[in-house]
């Protein structure tokens, strides 16, 4: 895991933006619908809640705005050094941003990338093994730039601007209508989780029919006393969703583990899984191979290619990874059981894979 300590930017990795944007760690707690409900001191935390939404752009930067002037120097450094893929330009809210297109030989859908804070489109962990590696699983991939503030801006600083990754994820989908196909499914890390979820919960039915599944990487992730403010929308999504983060994640992101798998078994779709990575870090970092396997055989378990039989997801993942990864299959109880019967019970035989069934007690 990066080297971070509260205070100052420091995590020993080189280049003019690495780890711009970690100006303290993050390990907040998390405001949501679940947590809320089952509390008795529920009205406390709900008025704690609307208080946190209403003193936000008083306890953010000055700068409301996203920094596009940014956007451009960041764009000028990578465009040039693309090795896989072709930058596009986009279009929204009267600002061009940057996209970066890499179609498959023959492709089987579309996954929109979204990147983590302060980032770029071709950040070279999540991202960029994201947008490339899953091409050679038969997936175009479009990866985008979002707003960003300037470096040391934190999660309560960026909350105010969530709203200006509306339209840019909307122009993203509106090109892969145009240039790919169906399904798409968008893969967001980290802060691009949180605009995601914003724009989920701002739009509702409009925005879940734009697309078909979700994978969310280190979701939850705050600063260090800056509580979530705006809650998952994980519940409202009658869709396949993977909430994959790793073993050596951030405080908030494990915490929330148990309450995001709660929110999935709500959302009903025996397809969403929980998966803990072992070994990575919140930026799998050095464990890019890792996450490709992890999220393409996700995604080879839902839509299987057309001359292949759905197979389960302990069948997809290769031996190595399936004895160490702990696995939580999400889904209603009747579905759990079925499942279970078809795909669980002759897979007790891989040594050392785990499975944790929503009832069982949380990895974190």
């Amino acid at each position: 895991m990066p080297n971070m300590t509260y205070g100052q930017v420091s995590c020993g990795r080189s280049g003019s933006h690495a780890c711009d944007i970690i100006a303290g760690r993050y390990d907040a707690g998390c405001i949501h619908r679940t947590s809320l409900a089952k509390q008795g001191d529920s009205v406390k935390h709900r008025v704690w809640a609307m208080a946190l939404s209403v003193i936000m752009p008083t306890l953010a930067s000055a700068a409301s705005h996203p920094d596009i002037e940014r956007e451009k120097r960041m764009a000028s450094e990578i465009v040039d050094s693309i090795l896989d893929g072709e930058p596009v330009t986009l279009e929204a809210g009267g600002h061009e941003f940057l996209g970066i297109f890499t179609e498959a030989e023959e492709p089987r859908g579309s996954v929109l990338v979204l990147h983590g804070r302060g980032f770029h489109p071709d950040w070279q962990t999540v991202v960029q093994p994201m947008r490339v590696g899953l091409v050679e699983h038969g997936w175009n991939t479009l990866a985008i730039q979002l707003p960003v503030l300037e470096k040391q801006a934190k999660y309560f600083d960026y909350v105010p601007i969530f709203p200006y990754a509306i339209p840019r994820i909307e122009a993203a989908l509106d090109f892969l209508a145009k240039n790919s196909r169906r399904p798409i499914v968008i893969v967001a890390h980290s802060c691009g989780s949180h605009m995601a979820q914003h724009w989920i919960n701002a739009k509702g039915d409009e925005a879940l029919r734009r697309f078909d599944g979700y994978v969310g990487i280190g979701m939850g992730a705050t600063d260090y006393r800056q509580p979530m403010v705006e809650p998952f929308a994980l519940d409202k999504m009658r869709m396949p969703v993977l909430d994959l983060y790793g073993e050596e994640d951030y405080p908030a992101v494990l915490r929330m583990a148990p309450e995001r798998a709660e929110m999935l078994k709500e959302g009903g779709d025996p397809r969403s899984r929980q998966l803990e990575a072992p070994g990575a870090d919140h930026y799998f970092v050095d464990k890019g191979d890792l996450l490709v396997e992890l999220v393409a055989g996700w995604l080879d378990e839902v839509w299987p290619r057309l001359n292949e039989a759905r197979s389960g997801w302990s069948q997809v993942i290769s031996a190595e990874v399936r004895s160490q990864v702990h696995y939580r299959p999400i889904a209603a109880m009747a579905a759990i059981q079925r499942w279970r019967q078809r795909v669980l019970a002759p897979s007790r035989n891989c040594a050392g894979f785990t499975h944790i069934l929503p009832s069982a007690t949380a990895t974190r």
